[in-house]
């Protein structure tokens, strides 16, 4: 919901840096990789309690992960670099309530499973409308320099974070937390359903009369304003 709203101060934090690693020849995937390194760490610091050391390191995977971007466009994006990005980005989001579950499996486990569900349902219907439009040679209007089609909505990165930020700040909360969290990201998944159920609905005989219809279709969607969770 808020992802695209903060691309510009994105952009004016990270696109100095990229621009340096760019002339010292690091590439993006590199940049990719260490954060999933990183972001790794957080499973075993929040099953043993360490949350603030833990938060440190989501939010410095976080940066990483938007770092890589930067230095993609400042060099040469590539297909592989996307997919490393989303690849690796769904099972850095499911450490987190993995950790917490690992925390105190008693209090924690139901909620991160619920979570993890939740998760599987965005991701899923993510990539699944990603499929589709990349098939169709579409590309999203909210989000043009992204190496798929990215498909925003209610709960995007942005969102994910500050809730992984309040889990690590008042972990005592995580079952209220994930559980909330949980229910948003259904609707998120159950909106996207509709999304590609309207987007992608009508068949043509004609490839190409098919192509500009959902191209219409999807940028009307995004430009309507409607939560495109």
């Amino acid at each position: 919901m808020f992802d695209r709203k903060l691309q510009p101060l994105q952009k004016r934090v990270l696109t100095p840096l990229a621009a340096w690693l760019a002339r010292r020849g690091v590439s993006a995937d590199t940049v990719t990789l260490l954060g999933f390194a990183v972001g790794l760490a957080a499973v075993p610091l929040l099953a043993s309690g360490y949350y603030i050391a833990a938060l440190v390191v989501i939010l410095a995977n976080r940066a990483l992960d938007g770092l890589d971007g930067a230095l993609a466009r400042q060099t040469q994006a590539t297909d592989r670099g996307a997919f490393l990005d989303i690849a690796l980005d769904f099972v850095f989001y499911a450490l987190v309530p993995f950790g917490f579950a690992l925390a105190d499996p008693a209090a924690n486990a139901l909620s991160a499973a619920a979570l993890l569900l939740a998760f599987i349902g965005t991701g899923t219907s993510f990539l699944a409308f990603a499929a589709v439009a990349g098939r169709l040679g579409l590309s999203s209007v909210s989000y043009p320099t992204k190496g798929i089609y990215y498909l925003g909505g209610l709960t995007e990165g942005a969102e994910t974070i500050a809730v992984f930020v309040a889990m690590c700040l008042w972990p005592t909360a995580f079952p209220f937390l994930a559980f909330g969290f949980a229910g948003l990201c259904a609707l998120t998944t159950v909106t996207r359903w509709r999304w590609g159920w309207r987007a992608f609905g009508a068949s043509s005989s004609s490839f190409a009369r098919a192509q500009a219809s959902t191209a219409i279709k999807i940028k009307k969607l995004e430009t309507e304003g409607e939560p495109t969770s």
